[in-house]
């Protein structure tokens, strides 16, 4: 294990000087990775790697050197209690997005029959979690990206529950949407682009290189998808039931008026565990 440490330290070094940040975690994954290995076993690890092995390693510190977040250099992460297949046709399932989960779960009882729509589904990362968590419940992901849909769907069938959703490769901004979806829910649940457009430029590389632009950009104000959302989840939505949000930071009280403005009543904002307001949960 002291020459793994060894090989990591010194590439931890070397990416600093380099300018780009990452954490020490971080490059144990992409060690991990290239022994072909579990990271939990990786300080049990006695052997001397292959030159393949290193090469691989190596491989993965140039991608780093480029800005390539490590999600997308392993072509995996893991979310809530789940593991995700990603690339770089979906945004990368972040920490933050986890109070999405832990807040919707805690509208109805787990053994609830439920309807569960999702609108941009990326990876699947949050309509795949709350169906593992809600045994009984259906799910409808809604995704622009046929590219994503087929991420989507390896990871609905890594997961064990695919057959509980069904994929649409359509737009919330669609005219007929209300048509194409055909039913009623008792939860919608988005995590859509809120980033104001001009603030995409001051994004991390990791971010702005490697996340799909329609997944970021929120227009002008960062609010355009939160208005559509609130307008059509009107038709939507079953009686009582939920629209769950995530946010922008400062997007709170924006998105509260947007929501008021279309008759859905503020349940509550949550905060993730950075403290930051996160999560906007509305009812019909």
């Amino acid at each position: 294990m002291t020459e793994i440490n060894n090989i990591i330290k010194s590439k931890l070094n070397a990416l600093s000087e380099c300018g780009v940040e990452v954490s020490l975690f971080e490059l144990k994954l992409l060690m991990a990775d290239a022994l072909d290995i579990d990271i939990n076993n990786l300080r049990f690890y006695k052997d001397r790697p292959t030159q393949e092995q290193i090469n691989k390693f190596e491989k993965h510190i140039e991608m780093k050197k480029n800005f390539w977040p490590v999600d997308k250099i392993l072509g995996k992460k893991s979310f809530y209690k789940l593991d995700f297949e990603v690339n770089c046709d979906v945004l990368s399932p972040r920490f933050d997005t986890e109070v999405l989960i832990d807040e919707t779960t805690s509208l109805f009882e787990k053994s609830k029959k439920l309807d569960i729509l999702e609108l941009g589904t990326g990876s699947g990362c949050i309509i795949i979690s709350l169906l593992d968590e809600y045994k009984k419940a259906s799910g409808v992901g809604i995704d622009i990206s046929a590219k994503a849909l087929e991420i989507t769907q390896k990871n609905a069938i890594n997961n064990n529950v695919a057959d509980r959703l069904t994929l649409v490769n359509a737009s919330w901004f669609d005219n007929d949407i209300e048509k194409k979806l055909s039913k009623k829910f008792d939860i919608i649940i988005s995590n859509p682009p809120y980033i104001p457009s001009d603030d995409i430029k001051h994004l991390d590389n990791e971010v702005k290189n490697f996340d799909p632009m329609i997944a970021l950009d929120g227009g002008i104000d960062g609010l355009r998808d939160y208005r559509r959302i609130c307008l059509i989840a009107r038709t939507l939505l079953k009686e009582g039931g939920y629209l769950v949000f995530e946010i922008g930071i400062n997007q709170a009280n924006d998105v509260k008026k947007i929501a008021s403005a279309n008759n859905l009543l503020l349940i509550k904002i949550a905060k993730d565990l950075g403290d930051i307001e996160r999560c906007v949960i509305l009812k019909k």
